[in-house]
């Protein structure tokens, strides 16, 4: 074969074999960064959100206190002496001044008797005597000494009579007497309890409550409460504030007021109490889920033409679930309410209602 065949042979076999790579190679892939595609941005974040508006706020405080009777006495005897009648009977109603018990008082009466019949004796040389001063019949001294015998046997009788009166015990104010511990024939001594006497158409609740409610703390607050086996809420005010603060604890006591007609309300039971401090009609109040606490501040998220957008705000009245925004916040806005602590400024975030039955991806739980 000439030499110049085979070489063109070889040349058409080597474009022939380059035509056939070229059609089966398969096209270069576009660049990711290639000039003609922008770069990508991640998808929304689901989040739950609320819109703000004002609502009306009732500042309560919780406590636990004790109820007292309005009047409360234990009744005993002021001197000694044997008790000869019982005039009441136990857990009944009694009336201001009612004797209740009466002490043997015959010693006292005797006493008494014989101190008259000296004072109209006395009485009598006292009348001689200024007439014989009159006379200058007798001394100025002896007629002083028959006056003085005369106040002397006065004061004593003065003081046999209260001695006699504290012989009958009586109820210093209408109440409720209690159970009694003496019995006919018991020798009384000063100090002694014969029974309790408490006034209960009225009640007091004393309660406390921290130190830092103390600038909103008067008189007049309205306050509720219940207590362990009435099914009733029953209604009273604060009227008395202790003018202290507990070192020990740092709080606070207050004393309410409360009516009891029905007397459902005894003494040394225990209350739940609800005191209402202030009336706020237009609170901003955000779930507490929304707020991510800080050292200095506090921070919540608001979405702004669909993105995140960090909000510095100073709170003010705390509920269970919820927390009044006074300064940062304005009526009307949009607070995301779930997954703040991995939100940031400026990432895009798509609202999600609450009744939706599945969770935004990402937010966690958005409950917490």
């Amino acid at each position: 074969m000439p030499k110049s065949l085979l070489i063109g042979l070889c040349l058409l076999g080597a474009i022939f074999a380059g035509l056939l790579t070229w059609r089966l190679w398969p096209a270069p892939a576009e660049s990711a960064n290639s000039p003609s595609s922008g770069p990508s941005e991640a998808p929304a974040l689901p989040v739950f959100t609320q819109r703000i508006d004002p609502t009306p706020l009732r500042e309560r405080v919780f406590s636990t206190g004790t109820i007292r009777a309005a009047e409360e006495v234990e009744l005993q005897s002021e001197i000694s002496g044997r008790v000869v009648e019982i005039a009441f009977t136990e857990g009944t109603t009694v009336e201001k001044g009612a004797v209740l018990v009466r002490l043997d008082d015959a010693e006292l009466r005797a006493q008494l008797s014989r101190t008259t019949v000296e004072l109209d004796l006395a009485r009598s040389r006292e009348e001689r005597q200024a007439r014989l001063l009159e006379q200058r019949g007798t001394s100025q001294e002896a007629y002083d000494a028959s006056l003085n015998e005369v106040r002397v046997l006065e004061a004593e009788r003065e003081l046999l009579r209260a001695r006699l009166t504290k012989t009958e015990i009586r109820a210093p104010f209408a109440g409720r007497i209690g159970l009694r511990f003496v019995s006919p024939g018991t020798i009384l001594s000063p100090g002694n309890t014969i029974a309790t006497l408490q006034s209960l158409d009225q009640v007091k609740v004393d309660f406390s409550v921290s130190e830092r409610h103390l600038n909103r703390i008067r008189t007049g607050i309205p306050v509720t409460f219940t207590t362990p086996g009435v099914s009733d809420q029953f209604e009273g005010e604060v009227i008395a504030i202790e003018p202290r603060i507990d070192a020990a604890t740092r709080t606070l006591l207050l004393r309410a007021a409360v009516d009891n007609p029905r007397g459902l309300l005894l003494p040394g039971a225990f209350a739940r109490i609800e005191l209402s401090l202030e009336e706020i009609s237009d609170a901003l109040l955000v779930p507490t889920t929304a707020l991510l606490p800080g050292l200095s501040t506090n921070t919540l998220y608001v979405v702004e033409d669909g993105r995140a957008a960090a909000r510095r705000v100073r709170t003010g009245v705390r509920t269970d679930r919820e927390i009044q925004i006074i300064e940062g916040l304005e009526p009307g806005e949009v607070v995301i309410t779930s997954g703040v602590q991995q939100m940031r400024s400026g990432l895009r975030v798509e609202p999600r209602d609450r009744e939706d039955t599945e969770a935004p991806a990402g937010a966690g739980d958005p409950s917490t």
